[in-house]
């Protein structure tokens, strides 16, 4: 008879084997608690937290759910891109831990009403952060190549640590500027640049491997571009500046408008990159969405849309191309073929549908049975992915080959 013991610690060797594995695993179990907890809350099964809850949603996707993704993925092509030594387990051993901790107690906490938890759990956050941003200054520190889609990653992490240390500190005085500028820092600071490069650098490569005659196209200087951009729309934020968003939300409408149209392989394409660019879309569309918002309120005073471009960027955006990376991730890495796959497909289907809903929600009259039904959805679509993400993570590679 098997030693269950045994078995067990197989199983966590074989989830700890790669940086990916690990993060990636933790990851997808977050991002279904985390959605459970919003689905109860929504629909009046959990109680009201002592911090309130739209602002909890926001951190925890922000800062714990998809984090838990981004350091898994840069944790293992750091190095790749600067061709230095893979990270060792106790590099991101720290990391998994504190981002799962952070995410069981900070839920833990909202649904007990117990402040302490939700208090370690925002630190264990916090130390998950910095042992991932130690690691991977320590490869940028002896980088000599000026790898710039590393710094620009490494760049937008700083700015999503500073979001978050603006919520460790609201936690401990309740100024709710800090939780303000924690979640405006988590998007245009944190998540919108690190995708952007991401895509940036990884886009054209994916393209140039499968489409024949197909020419990369990623000038640093559209990186360049697009920073300063984020970082305007980030200030005039902060400052409450909304009838000015429109100044900046039009080029940057033009800059990701542009990108897409020279990224898209003009032809056949297989469905595993084709994801990738429908994915990316509902970045030019959210950014159309705050520009009509920012026009219309500078020039009759009233506040439009809601928060209908806020999550056109964020389940639009950063959830499809979630569902669109890992999934492509996943795939080479575990020795499989780069397919997508009837399950990531009716996932990604099921997200742009989703999307829709969301952001049509805040249109109408009474958003909050909309919301809900955006909430259990996201759960039903979901659920198929992350089962069987959970499981390539906790096997072997299908080729033999160690990670």
């Amino acid at each position: 008879m098997d030693n269950p013991v045994a078995q067990r610690a197989s199983l966590l060797t074989t989830i700890a084997a790669a940086p990916h594995r690990l993060l990636f695993f933790i990851g997808a179990f977050n991002v279904l608690a985390a959605m459970a907890w919003w689905t109860a809350w929504l629909g009046g099964w959990m109680p009201a937290p002592s911090v309130p809850a739209g602002w909890m949603h926001g951190f925890i996707m922000q800062y714990q759910v998809l984090p838990a993704f981004i350091f898994g993925f840069l944790l293992t092509v750091f190095p790749r891109w600067m061709g230095q030594t893979e990270a060792s387990r106790w590099h991101y051993l720290p990391v998994g831990l504190g981002l799962l901790l952070g995410q069981v107690l900070t839920l833990a906490g909202l649904a007990s009403g117990s402040m302490m938890l939700l208090h370690v759990g925002v630190l264990n956050t916090l130390a998950g952060w910095i042992a991932a941003m130690l690691v991977l200054a320590g490869w940028l520190w002896r980088d000599r190549t000026s790898n710039w889609h590393a710094i620009s990653c490494f760049a937008a992490l700083l700015m999503g640590l500073i979001g978050l240390l603006a919520f460790v500190v609201f936690m401990h005085t309740g100024n709710p500027r800090l939780a303000f500028a924690m979640l405006k820092f988590g998007s245009f600071g944190l998540l919108v640049p690190i995708y952007a490069t991401v895509a940036h650098r990884m886009f054209p490569f994916f393209a140039g491997n499968v489409v024949p005659g197909y020419t990369p196209w990623r000038p640093l200087a559209w990186l360049a571009a697009l920073w300063p951009l984020c970082l305007i729309h980030l200030a005039l934020e902060l400052l409450h500046l909304h009838h000015w968003l429109w100044l900046v939300d039009a080029p940057l409408l033009a800059l990701t408008s542009y990108a897409l149209w020279r990224w898209w392989p003009r032809g056949s394409m297989p469905p595993l990159l084709r994801v990738l660019f429908v994915g990316f879309a509902w970045l030019p569309i959210a950014m159309a969405l705050y520009l009509v918002q920012s026009a219309w309120f500078a020039a009759t005073g009233e506040f439009a849309l809601g928060r209908a471009p806020v999550h056109a960027l964020s389940v639009g955006f950063f959830g499809s191309l979630l569902v669109a990376m890992v999934t492509r991730v996943t795939m080479g890495h575990s020795g499989r073929p780069l397919e997508l796959g009837r399950i990531p497909a009716l996932t990604f289907i099921g997200m742009q549908v989703l999307a829709v809903l969301r952001v049509g929600a805040e249109l109408m009259p009474n958003p909050s049975p909309w919301m809900l039904a955006a909430s259990f959805g996201w759960l039903a679509v979901f659920t198929p992915w992350v089962l069987r993400s959970l499981w390539i993570y906790a096997t072997p590679r299908v080729d033999g080959k160690p990670g």
